[in-house]
């Protein structure tokens, strides 16, 4: 069982900071995790697609993990939940950083599907991967859904309903983007199942159609206008909730251009703090920094409003 219970709300996928011989650089781990621990999110996740997972070796992941929960303990945040990006070609492997998620300070984890001999598992080994996972896992696990990071691999609302009812898989992320199963899921899964969508341009629509929230990564750039449409929805004012939507996606198109290096470059534009990703990824050129930064100055602009009023 975990600790510290999901709520409804924006959990923000961190991307990884590096040094610039591209050490992890925990520092700045903590300081992002601190800076957003006073936004109003609901709760970090580490080691997802925008956390560079996979250019992470096992012991950097724990070290950020664990950086991770110290930041958000320090900065009083002590209830925000962290989720871990466990997903792994093999189940064994899958299982093994589940464990380590676990002795690291994670709450939960966040599984991909495996994806690189998707042709030769069936729909029932791949739910019994997630099975047995859950099965291991000392913590609850999200199903992950992002067929962009897995060959095209798309879980169906079949798929996701049929693992709803294992007691220790207890939501699920959508990057897949597909309302409709969103609705599906959130419609027939059991109450206390968790459905996210995976990326904040279409908060509203995953709120309208029954989900809990978003998991999205450029809240890690503008994570108070992220927490406000949800606010806007549950307050009523779906108005002014489609208005903020409208800025958040103009921005969130940014990063899904651009990916996490887009949102690192910005975050080194208006934080100070980003650098580039890791090889064989590069940070943008100058010209493309100084387009990143007007791109995303109309959604930094409502977060500066935003970030003055409270």
């Amino acid at each position: 069982m975990a600790n510290r219970p999901l709520v409804p709300g924006v959990y923000v996928p961190t991307v990884a900071f590096f040094t610039e011989n591209e050490d992890v650089d925990i520092p700045t781990v903590e300081k992002h995790a601190s800076y957003l621990a006073k936004t109003g999110i609901a709760g970090i996740v580490v080691q997802g697609s925008n956390g560079e997972a996979v250019h992470l070796d096992r012991e950097e992941r724990n070290l950020i993990t664990a950086a991770t929960r110290r930041a958000l303990d320090s900065a009083g945040a002590t209830s925000l939940p962290v989720i871990v990006g466990t997903g792994a070609p093999s189940t064994r492997e899958t299982i093994n950083l589940c464990k380590d998620a676990a002795a690291s300070g994670g709450d939960y984890v966040l599984v991909l599907p495996p994806s690189y001999y998707k042709s030769l598992i069936s729909t029932e080994a791949l739910l019994d991967h997630f099975r047995a996972v859950a099965d291991a896992s000392p913590i609850p696990v999200l199903v992950y859904n992002f067929p962009g990071a897995s060959s095209g691999l798309d879980l169906s609302s079949d798929d996701i309903l049929a693992l709803s009812s294992h007691p220790n898989i207890i939501g699920t992320k959508l990057t897949c983007g597909n309302t409709g199963k969103l609705a599906r899921i959130a419609a027939q899964a059991g109450p206390s199942f968790l459905t996210f969508g995976g990326s904040c341009d279409f908060t509203l629509q995953t709120l309208i159609a029954g989900g809990k929230g978003v998991i999205a990564g450029t809240a890690n750039l503008i994570p108070r206008a992220c927490v406000q449409i949800q606010e806007l929805y549950n307050a009523g004012r779906v108005e002014e909730a489609q208005k903020v939507q409208a800025v958040v996606a103009r921005a969130d198109w940014q990063a899904i251009k651009g990916g996490f290096v887009a949102v690192k470059s910005a975050l080194q534009s208006y934080r100070g703090y980003g650098l580039q990703p890791r090889r064989p990824c590069v940070a943008p050129s100058a010209e493309g920094v100084a387009a990143l930064k007007e791109a995303f100055s109309e959604g930094i602009e409502l977060e500066r409003k935003l970030e003055a009023s409270q």
